[in-house]
C-alpha cells in the first residue's frame, strides 16, 4: 500500500488546514466539542439539563450525596452537556458513575473509571518501571489500579461549591474501592489521574487535597492529536479511493488512531527526502504542540505500602494512619468545609454563579474556566 508523490502532498495539505486553525490547545478543544453537539439527542419537553443541580442558594452543609451507576445513554448525555472535554472510552475496564445531591435529586457531577495506560512517565519513574504485557508485572498492577478519565462537575456546581474537589475526593473514596473490587475482582489500592490541563493553567482542581490526593509530575506530551469531523472524513475518502480499498483491516482495535497512523506512515514514505517531506514533518509538530503535558496526581487509599503492593513485592496491604479518612463520609465533611468557606465567600462579594453551563449548539463556554 502506498501513494503517490501528488497524493501525498494532497494529504499533507489536508492536514495543514486542518491543524492550521488552531493556536492553543483550548481551540483544538472546543472545535472537537462542537463536532460532538450534533449527536446529543434533544427533547423540548423534558431536557436533559434539567436533571442537573440548579439550587445555587443552597449552603453545602444542607447537601447529602450518593454515588450509583446510571444508564449509560443518560451517563453519556449528561456528561456530553456538561464536559468541556470530548470523552470516549477505552478499551478494558469501565465504570461510569453519577453523583447526585439527594435533597433535589440532581446530579452534581459524573465519574468515568477504567484500565489505567501502560505507559506513564511520572508513574514510571515513581514504581521504578514500565508495566509491559508481561504476566507477573500486568497482572498485578492490573488488578490494583484504577484511573480517572472522567471527573466532571456541573457547572456552576463546580465553581460555586468547589464540585471538582468533591467528585475527586470520591474516587479516592473507599465506597470507589468497593465498587471497583465487587465488579472487577480487584483489590485496588492505586488511583490515577491527569488534568485536563497542563501549560496553559497553573492549578488543577486536584490541588490542595492531601492526604487524599498528591501530585507526581508532568506527562509527556508527544503525540499527535486526532483530526474529527468533515476534514477526517474527506482524508480517509481520498486515501481508499486512491488505495482502492480498506486503509487498515476491518475490526482492528482503535481504528481511527490505526488510520491516522497509516496514512502518516504513507504520507512520510512517499515524500521522504524532499522539501514536502520535511514540510510534512514540521506540520505534524506544529499539530503536537497543541497538546499539552499533564499534571498527574495519584492516591492510594490509606494505605502505607502500597507501591510495594502494586510492585509485587508483598502480598498484603497495610492500612496506614490515614486510612479512615478515605471513608467517603469523612471525605464529604472534609469537602464541606471547604465548600462552605467557597460558597460563602462568593456569596458575600456577589460572584456566584446561577445559570446552568451546559453544551447545546447555540451556547458560548469558556473551554478553560
Amino acid at each position: 500500500m502506498s501513494l503517490s508523490k501528488e497524493d501525498a502532498i494532497y494529504v499533507s495539505s489536508i492536514f495543514e488546514n486542518y491543524f492550521g486553525n488552531f493556536h492553543s490547545i483550548d481551540e483544538y478543544m472546543r472545535d472537537q466539542k462542537l463536532g460532538t453537539l450534533s449527536d446529543i439527542s434533544s427533547n423540548s419537553l423534558f431536557p436533559p439539563e434539567d436533571e442537573l443541580f440548579s439550587d445555587f442558594t443552597m449552603h453545602p452543609n444542607d447537601m447529602t450525596f450518593s454515588v450509583m451507576e446510571i444508564p449509560t445513554k443518560q451517563w453519556d448525555t449528561l456528561l456530553s452537556i456538561t464536559s468541556s472535554h470530548v470523552n470516549n472510552c477505552s478499551p478494558g475496564r469501565n465504570i461510569r458513575l453519577a453523583v447526585k445531591e439527594m435533597n433535589t435529586d440532581k446530579y452534581v457531577g459524573f465519574i468515568r473509571l477504567g484500565s489505567p495506560v501502560i505507559n506513564c512517565k511520572p508513574r514510571n519513574d515513581m514504581l521504578g518501571q514500565v508495566f509491559s504485557q508481561q504476566k507477573d508485572t500486568a497482572t498485578r498492577f492490573n488488578n490494583s489500579t484504577i484511573m480517572g478519565f472522567a471527573i466532571v462537575p456541573a457547572q456552576p456546581f463546580g465553581y460555586n461549591y468547589l464540585g471538582g474537589k468533591l467528585l475527586a475526593g470520591i474516587c479516592c473514596s473507599h465506597k470507589i474501592r468497593e465498587i471497583c473490587n465487587k465488579k472487577y475482582d480487584m483489590n485496588l489500592c492505586l488511583f490515577e489521574t491527569t488534568s485536563l490541563y497542563g501549560n496553559s493553567k497553573s492549578v488543577s482542581q486536584y490541588d490542595g487535597m492531601k492526604p487524599f490526593v498528591r501530585y507526581k509530575g508532568l506527562t509527556t506530551s508527544d503525540f499527535l492529536p486526532m483530526m474529527h469531523g468533515k476534514p477526517y472524513d474527506d482524508l480517509v475518502y481520498f486515501v481508499e479511493n486512491r488505495l482502492g480499498g480498506d486503509i487498515v483491516e476491518p475490526g482492528i482495535s482503535s481504528r481511527k488512531l490505526s488510520i491516522t497512523q497509516k496514512i502518516i506512515a504513507m504520507t512520510k514514505v512517499a515524500l521522504k527526502n524532499t522539501s514536502e517531506g520535511e514540510h510534512f514533518e514540521q506540520i505534524l509538530q506544529n499539530a503536537k504542540n497543541l497538546i499539552e503535558k499533564k499534571r498527574y496526581y495519584i492516591s492510594d487509599y490509606g494505605f502505607s505500602n502500597t507501591l510495594d503492593y502494586v510492585n509485587n513485592k508483598t502480598d498484603n496491604l497495610i492500612k496506614g494512619e490515614n486510612y479512615d479518612k478515605f471513608e467517603l463520609d469523612n471525605i464529604v465533611d472534609w469537602w464541606k468545609k471547604k465548600a462552605s468557606n467557597r460558597f460563602e465567600n462568593l456569596k458575600a462579594d456577589g460572584r456566584l454563579r446561577n445559570e446552568l453551563e451546559v453544551w447545546t449548539s447555540g451556547k458560548h463556554i469558556d473551554i478553560i474556566r
